[in-house]
């Protein structure tokens, strides 16, 4: 059974860091895509950024490229998304999702950047971590 589980939310102030962390048990990292997601009050749940460790392409959100990085860890089955300069308007649920390659009909990184950061293309979910952001 695919178990996710993110961890490491918390209060931080604007320009600050975090890196939040995603446990995963059940499967193997390189039979799937990684997507962190998130969702502010009153809105929409949006991709923040993916990453394939096939090929270690990944992808981000035009909101937080260039402050946010993604990893996998596969000795410690762990993925991470690392924030830095963090505004209020990163506060957020976030959540971390597992995608498989077959599902996603994975060939190469294209499928990374074309779904990667689509809800729909994933099918595994954990709960979230609040992350809040104070000016």
């Amino acid at each position: 059974e695919v178990q996710l589980q993110a961890s490491g939310g918390g209060l931080v102030q604007a320009g600050g860091s975090l890196t939040l962390s995603c446990a995963a048990s059940g499967f193997t990292f390189n039979d799937y895509v990684i997507g962190w997601f998130r969702q502010a009050p009153g809105k929409e749940r949006e991709g923040v950024s993916c990453i394939s460790d096939i090929d270690g392409s990944t992808d981000f959100s035009d909101s937080v490229k260039g402050r946010f990085t993604v990893s996998i860890d596969n000795a410690k089955k762990m993925a991470y998304l690392q924030m830095n300069s963090l505004q209020p308007e990163d506060t957020a649920v976030y959540y971390c999702a597992a995608a498989h390659l077959l599902v996603l009909d994975y060939v190469s990184s294209e499928v990374t950047l074309r779904l990667g950061l689509r809800e729909d293309s994933y099918e595994n979910w954990g709960p979230g971590t609040l992350v809040t952001v104070s000016s």
